[in-house]
């Protein structure tokens, strides 16, 4: 699987991010920068793939902490179900 991205310009890119949210904005960032660094690159997973790998873990244990531990609260804030958050924490060794 091969890597395309369209190159915009710095005004465009710049433009486009003034309107996103933080979050948003931030992911774009990102994104932009890994695609700038692998170049034509292949990536072997798939950039949908690695950007959920990426981003799940840091993103579970953020809101498991802001919400004291408490998965209840917690899967209620991701919108899912507390056993499906449970199946996550303990697949990626967070339990």
């Amino acid at each position: 699987m091969s890597v395309n991205a369209v190159r915009l310009p710095v005004a465009e890119a710049a433009k486009q991010t003034s309107s996103q949210s933080a979050l948003s904005e931030c992911v774009s960032r990102t994104v932009r920068r890994y695609l700038a660094d692998i170049g034509d690159t292949e990536c072997s997973e798939g950039l949908h793939a690695l950007v959920l790998r990426e981003v799940e873990v840091p993103l579970l244990r953020e809101v498991l902490a802001f919400h004291e531990g408490n998965q209840s609260r917690a899967a209620s804030a991701l919108g899912i179900n507390r056993a499906t958050l449970r199946k996550k924490l303990a697949l990626h060794g967070l339990l």
